[in-house]
């Protein structure tokens, strides 16, 4: 578990940390470089859940030496889809990660909700649900790896 206090905030402790992939994670499918490497550090303390419609057809591949759950979503919309599983995970101890109008309804159900404005953009209503915005997924796993930076970004 990775526990973060933040002044006039209740104490975060975080259990998952989910993600969408495409537009997130990944461009055209592609693993964006140093994702791995930090999601895998992320795995030793947290559940790392990445979910998916796998456009491009690539997660599976692209992810297989991440310590992660690869959850592949068939069902139109996907977006309450999405916020089940945040759901069920414990939503106020879950980050999400995402991009899409999709990823808005997991962005709001999470204890904190990161949406990456990167290659593809970002949606306005996951911008909207969002605590907060980073314009590089790396630099929003850092927020969970590197000691104070959320504590920075959402104190009171």
């Amino acid at each position: 578990m990775l526990s973060f206090e933040i002044p006039g905030r209740e104490t975060l402790n975080v259990r998952s940390v989910v993600a969408d992939y495409n537009g997130t994670l990944a461009i055209n499918g592609q693993l964006i470089p140093g994702v791995r490497e930090r999601l895998n550090r992320l795995a030793e303390s947290a559940e790392v859940v990445v979910i998916t419609a796998d456009t491009y057809g690539t997660v599976r591949r692209a992810l297989s030496a991440v310590n992660c759950r690869v959850i592949v979503l068939d069902e139109e919309p996907g977006g309450p889809g999405k916020q089940q599983i945040v759901r069920s995970l414990g939503a106020p101890n879950t980050v999400a990660f995402g991009n899409g109008a999709i990823d808005a309804l997991m962005l709001r159900e999470a204890g904190i909700g990161v949406a990456v404005l990167i290659g593809e953009g970002a949606a306005s209503a996951c911008i909207l649900a969002a605590d907060v915005v980073v314009t590089s997924i790396n630099d929003g796993l850092d927020l969970l790896l590197v000691p104070d930076r959320l504590k920075a970004t959402l104190r009171w």
